[in-house]
């Protein structure tokens, strides 16, 4: 049996763009882009050329894909031009697209209150609208705004809303639930009703997040017929979002009801793409990734349970509904005072340490992660001080940087400005070295001053000098004058590798010092540095 095709539909440089604290520059743009044209997706709606001097400089340059069509968005005319003298419309056709998506009211009450024009104007401007676009020879797509609040309020005239364009030469009639408010079994229902007057074929899903539905809107309105799906990376989007295309395309591809019945332009070995797209998003926008997302996220595939992952262990299917590595990921066993000797033989084996499961030294750091996780550590979410920690155990860990003493303090000048200070006497080989430094504070002022002066620790400086730190994060784990707190630390280097530390202390500076040394020594064993025993 022939399999039916389905089209992506990418929207992150316009629906995403719209997310608050985003704004793509033309690099942005065109990084995403690329990106999305290797992934292999049919269309990149790129923005809205005219609106904003970025998104008209996007459309003005030629970026040849090998494979997505470049989509200008715009809206269908206004009703005091004709369809030829409309400038927004004059500014999609000029533009270097292959596409045009314009969307139009499709429920009466946002044409009454939105546009203050009549129910007949409102059709006469997507009619001439679509003839416009359609003429010109690029390819055109009605995106139905509220279609599914307009259809559920006013069948008939939602439904003439779409017939005024795709009877007009529309390829693409895409149905919006711009709200976000429409179910999936609502979603099933008016889709199907919609099909018997425009073909499956022509009809697309455009899905909001407001339910924590988009995704599920998207796979119900392909099951009853639609043939197009938009979405963004990440569901990036106003407000909650819109419909995530790192778990529909998966699921389009390894879920049988979906992988059975259509195929997809995108490649089948570009699944392995999707966790790095769906990274390369969240490094552009200069934000952490969410580790919860499904297929793509740090802890989609993490175990923690003790059972779960000596189920694992013997079959990955007992708690994995896919392989990770289907989708890029990876499985990520978790360290934590739920753990057991499951666990630590997994984490171990995993960052290269061999060891009999009958090794009294397994029970002896099972026991060492309870102790210290019943006093404050986290170590689900801190392997760098994970594995130092059984490195260490092992014997495994050289010493690098003895760090004796330090002090740091905080002061408010003549100006207002805070500043710290720090002074740390670092030993290594013996040698004693005084470092002092500033910063924007006293974890920040303790980093500058140990980095500083690795021009004096010839025997490090060169492994150091990249080391960066990129997150740092607080915890008071209880209240009171005697409150426990634990500090996280994410760092980096030239590389693009990613680490993270952890320290726990009634102090907050000890604490930050206790992190800030694992980040050290972590960078220094990776990165085979010489130590002394």
């Amino acid at each position: 049996m022939s399999k039916e095709q389905l089209y992506i539909f990418d929207t992150t440089l316009r629906d995403g763009a719209q997310t608050q604290g985003v704004d793509f520059s033309i690099d942005d743009k065109k990084k995403i882009s690329s990106a999305l044209d290797m992934l292999g997706v049919d269309y990149v709606e790129g923005g809205w050329p005219g609106a904003n001097p970025t998104d008209t400089e996007f459309f003005n340059k030629d970026h040849n894909f090998k494979s997505a069509k470049l989509t200008a968005f715009g809206m269908t005319k206004k009703s005091e031009h004709s369809a030829e003298n409309d400038p927004m419309l004059s500014s999609l056709i000029n533009s270097k697209s292959s596409a045009v998506c314009l969307f139009g009211k499709s429920w009466d009450f946002q044409v009454k209150v939105a546009l203050g024009i009549a129910n007949e104007q409102n059709l006469n401007n997507i009619s001439e609208s679509t003839k416009h676009i359609v003429k010109s020879g690029k390819e055109f797509m009605f995106d139905a705004e509220h279609f599914f609040d307009g259809y559920k309020s006013n069948p008939e005239y939602a439904l003439s809303c779409l017939k005024a364009a795709y009877d007009n030469g529309a390829r693409w009639i895409v149905l919006c639930d711009t709200n976000g408010g429409t179910l999936p079994h609502e979603i099933s229902k008016i889709v199907t009703e919609v099909s018997k007057h425009i073909p499956g074929n022509n009809l697309g899903i455009h899905a909001h997040n407001d339910t924590e539905n988009a995704v599920a809107n998207s796979l119900a309105a392909v099951q009853a017929g639609a043939r197009q799906v938009q979405g963004t990376i990440n569901g990036l989007g106003e407000r909650c979002g819109n419909a995530n295309l790192m778990s529909l395309i998966p699921s389009f591809f390894l879920k049988k009801d979906f992988s059975d019945k259509f195929e997809l332009s995108i490649k089948r070995e570009n699944l392995k793409n999707l966790t790095q797209c769906s990274r390369l998003l969240d490094e552009i926008l200069n934000r952490k990734p969410n580790k919860h997302l499904p297929y793509v996220g740090a802890s989609a595939f993490s175990h923690k349970g003790g059972m779960h992952v000596s189920a694992v262990q013997k079959d990955p299917k007992t708690y994995e509904h896919i392989n990770p590595g289907e989708v890029g990921n990876s499985r990520n066993i978790v360290v934590s005072d739920q753990s057991g000797q499951s666990n630590i033989m997994s984490r171990l084996n995993s960052i290269g340490i061999n060891v009999e499961k009958s090794d009294p030294k397994i029970k002896k750091l099972l026991d060492e992660v309870k102790d210290r996780e019943f006093i404050g550590y986290s170590y689900d979410g801190a392997d760098a001080s994970f594995e130092l920690l059984a490195r260490r155990l092992m014997g495994e860990i050289p010493r690098y940087i003895s760090i004796n003493e330090y002090d740091v303090s905080v002061k408010k000048d003549k100006t207002g400005e805070i500043i710290s200070y720090a002074k740390a006497q670092l030993e290594v080989d013996g040698d004693k070295i005084l470092c002092e430094g500033q910063g924007n504070g006293p974890v920040n002022a303790l980093d500058n001053a140990i980095r500083k002066n690795v021009n004096k620790l010839a025997k490090y400086s060169e492994y150091l000098k990249d080391l960066r730190l990129v997150d740092y994060k607080v915890r008071i784990l209880n209240t009171g004058t005697e409150a426990v707190t634990r500090v996280s630390i994410e760092s980096t280097d030239a590389k693009g590798v990613n680490w993270f530390t952890i320290g726990v202390s009634p102090n907050i500076i000890d604490a930050s010092f206790k992190a800030l040394v694992d980040s050290l020594d972590y960078k220094l064993f990776k990165d085979k540095a010489p130590g002394s025993l």
